[in-house]
């Protein structure tokens, strides 16, 4: 989105041009965490510590929960930040690994394995990056008796909740464990990265901790950020903001579709259920990396390369850009496709 987009009153616009840039409220003002708050049912203002975006989000659970010593229960593939973090803080970190054979949905057998008395965290990205699955009802159910089990956290990554394709907003796991920390922000299903905004779901006593950790990080928002932050999840703002992703979605998903159906001799897909995002398996032999840097430097193309979310054999495309650049990356990626064919031919 652009900001005339998002200040769709003209009052609005004069009184943003009238805000006084001091230091804002370091947690976020009240009318932001309240508004944050009415996007999950049950949640009060109390239990909202406002970010730098969902990463500040996740490094400041991380901080504040991991020791040296500890395991981290990692779902892969996924934004591998908390997989750094954990190992930076010390901790071994266990990847519990979406199957393809279960449209990415965790085996919970390997769940139950994984899961020690030395577990501190259990980490979770649902809707998923890069795959776009939501987790079923009994995955949520099983990855909240494992942590309860043995007193550990869960961090779940909510970013994308709220751009699914079919509308109806993914439930949050909020509610369903006590010791659980709910992550989230504007920059996927409200198209707004560029506010850096994020947000800590979790009870008042844990919120008003990491908010003194916050203090030794990024210190607080912007007013413009908190401002324009707060329209957007405004309601019925709030709501105009998600139809407009599912708009989006909606028309371009196709497009990508039809191109994975064009090379199903190549490539393997499972629809994303939310999110702007398509994961692709190949059966050819190169690795993810060295394709995605070829098709950087050699093509002018950026894509996601499946091991840099920890798994090989996969790349990720985004598709929710302007349609005419969707067109073209695709197009580009057809004759990388080719020249690589014909390379493999000739030897």
């Amino acid at each position: 989105m652009n900001t005339r987009e998002l200040l769709d009153d003209p009052a609005l616009a004069e009184e943003l041009l009238s805000l006084r840039l001091g230091y804002p409220q370091s947690n976020g003002t009240e009318e932001i965490r309240s508004h944050v708050a009415s996007f999950y049912p049950g949640a009060k203002m109390e239990n909202v510590l406002l970010t730098a975006g969902c990463a500040e989000a996740n490094f400041l659970v991380s901080w504040a929960v991991v020791e040296p010593g500890d395991e981290v229960v990692l779902m892969v593939p996924n934004y591998i930040q908390v997989q750094g973090l954990g190992e930076a803080f010390g901790a071994q970190v266990k990847p519990l690994w979406l199957r393809e054979k279960l449209r990415w949905q965790p085996d919970l057998n390997e769940l139950d394995n994984l899961v020690t008395n030395k577990t501190r965290l259990i980490a979770i990205c649902n809707p998923n990056n890069p795959t776009g699955a939501v987790l079923s009802n009994e995955a949520r159910k099983a990855i909240c008796d494992a942590a309860e089990k043995v007193g550990a956290y869960i961090l779940a990554d909510e970013v994308y909740r709220g751009a699914e394709l079919a509308g109806e907003i993914t439930p949050s796991l909020w509610g369903s464990y006590d010791r659980l920390f709910c992550n989230g922000g504007l920059s996927k299903a409200f198209g707004l990265p560029g506010l850096r905004t994020g947000w800590i779901i979790t009870s008042p006593d844990r919120a008003e901790k990491l908010w003194t950790y916050k203090d030794y990080a990024s210190m607080a928002p912007t007013m413009l950020t908190d401002r324009l932050a707060s329209l957007a999840l405004e309601s019925p703002r709030r709501e105009r903001i998600l139809a407009r992703t599912r708009g989006i979605l909606n028309r371009q998903y196709p497009i990508v579709r039809d191109w994975g159906a064009k090379h199903a001799s190549l490539l393997t897909h499972i629809p994303p259920v939310a999110g702007a995002i398509a994961w692709f398996g190949y059966s050819a032999p190169w690795k993810s990396g060295e394709m995605a840097e070829e098709l950087r430097v050699d093509k002018g193309l950026l894509i996601v390369p499946g091991d840099q979310t920890g798994m090989e054999g996969y790349f990720r495309l985004g598709y929710g850009g302007e349609v005419n650049a969707l067109h073209k990356g695709l197009e580009l990626m057809d004759e990388w496709f080719a020249e690589k064919t014909q390379m493999r031919a000739a030897t």
